[in-house]
């Protein structure tokens, strides 16, 4: 497949029942994903279907059309938003590996925008792990069908050899991620420990891909985020010191030391994100499960802003972190002429709301003051 803009058909398959509003976000954030990674939409289709089918998740009579419109359109790529079994991936790459297509599933793509954006070793071996866990059921899969041709459905024959040959090594693979993630987890919790006793209180950042968290933590700190208009852009945990300026009751009886706070920025969330690439990233994760405070950045501009801050809050319920302070950030001020900053306020009342620009910088000041009432006075 060619790495250089390959063209791709997107599908999505949902209920007769969805809204046509979430239908339509849906595919665009599809759009969105496959665009981040390098990819050129040429079709979109939406199929309606109770439940999906078990042999290719689309159907036969669907599949067919799609493969003849991937010939027509010179497509290298079908990307399917949706979570498919092993076997119907599988059955889907049979009708189309003669033309080079390549099948991928909505984990597929994220794994890729991960592969492509991780830069340290955690990182990459996160990536790694969550790989094998979402490729191996495939991969036995394809060893079932090599021993089903050599030696027939039931016999020993050199496909049986292969899965088990297939499942040993990546469960190797598997056992040793793990033991380079959890040292790197101990360094991480050592480094904890020394803000401890230095009396540092930390503050997670956290928020819907997009939303300007890595704008925010360089606006606030200088610290030089990778920043870029795309999903995923950031995938590493970034800590920061924000000095936070004295208030005129508080400021006569802390130190100066007392006044600063750490700042931890690491990956975004976005819909049915899955549960194994949560799984892999927890050791990342650990930042905003250890915070002292989460500071929920949100695009205040996006007009899908209230379901993604539902959508940010579940994943944090899996993490355990629901007791765990919140305050809310409506970023991307600059973005909207008219917000509604009153009912904001009232909505969300407990989570303290705070308007800014990260990147007008307008309203830090009042972010800065209100992390310091939250969080030291």
């Amino acid at each position: 497949m060619s790495s250089n803009k390959p063209r791709a058909i997107l599908i999505d398959v949902i209920p007769p029942s969805l809204d046509k509003k979430i239908a339509d976000r849906r595919i665009f954030e599809l759009e969105s994903l496959t665009r981040t990674y390098g990819g050129m939409v040429v079709v979109k289709i939406i199929q309606k279907k109770s439940i999906p089918d078990y042999k290719t998740f689309v159907g036969s009579g669907k599949i067919t059309e799609i493969v003849d419109l991937a010939k027509k359109e010179k497509v290298e790529l079908l990307v399917l938003n949706n979570i498919l079994k092993p076997h119907q991936i599988f059955n889907i790459e049979k009708q189309v590996e003669r033309q080079g297509i390549a099948v991928w599933d909505r984990i597929d793509m994220i794994l890729k925008i991960f592969q492509k954006h991780a830069t340290t070793t955690e990182a990459k071996l996160q990536i790694r792990l969550a790989g094998i866990r979402h490729m191996g059921p495939r991969i036995f899969r394809m060893g079932l069908e090599l021993g089903q041709q050599a030696g027939g459905i039931g016999t020993r024959g050199s496909g049986e050899t292969n899965i088990e040959v297939m499942k040993r090594h990546l469960a190797e693979q598997e056992r040793s991620i793990k033991k380079q993630l959890e040292k790197i987890s101990k360094t991480r919790s050592v480094h904890r420990q020394r803000r401890d006793r230095l009396g540092l209180k930390t503050v997670s950042i956290v928020g819907y891909t997009n939303a300007g968290k890595s704008s925010l933590l360089n606006a606030l700190t200088r610290k030089g985020a990778y920043v870029a208009d795309e999903l995923f852009a950031t995938l590493d945990t970034r800590v920061a010191k924000l000095y936070l300026p004295p208030s005129p009751d508080v400021g006569r009886r802390t130190s100066d030391a007392g006044r600063s706070i750490l700042l931890s920025d690491t990956i975004g969330f976005i819909q049915d994100l899955p549960p194994q690439l949560i799984d892999a990233f927890r050791s990342t994760l650990e930042e905003t499960v250890l915070a002292d405070l989460i500071l929920h950045v949100i695009d205040v501009s996006d007009p899908f802003m209230h379901e993604k801050i539902q959508e940010v809050e579940a994943i944090l319920d899996q993490l355990g972190v629901r007791e765990v302070p919140r305050l809310y950030v409506f970023n991307k001020i600059d973005l909207k002429k008219r917000i509604p900053r009153t009912a904001l306020i009232k909505q969300y009342k407990s989570q303290s709301p705070v308007f800014v620009s990260a990147l007008k910088k307008d309203g830090l000041e009042d972010l800065k003051h209100a992390l310091a009432r939250e969080i030291l006075d």
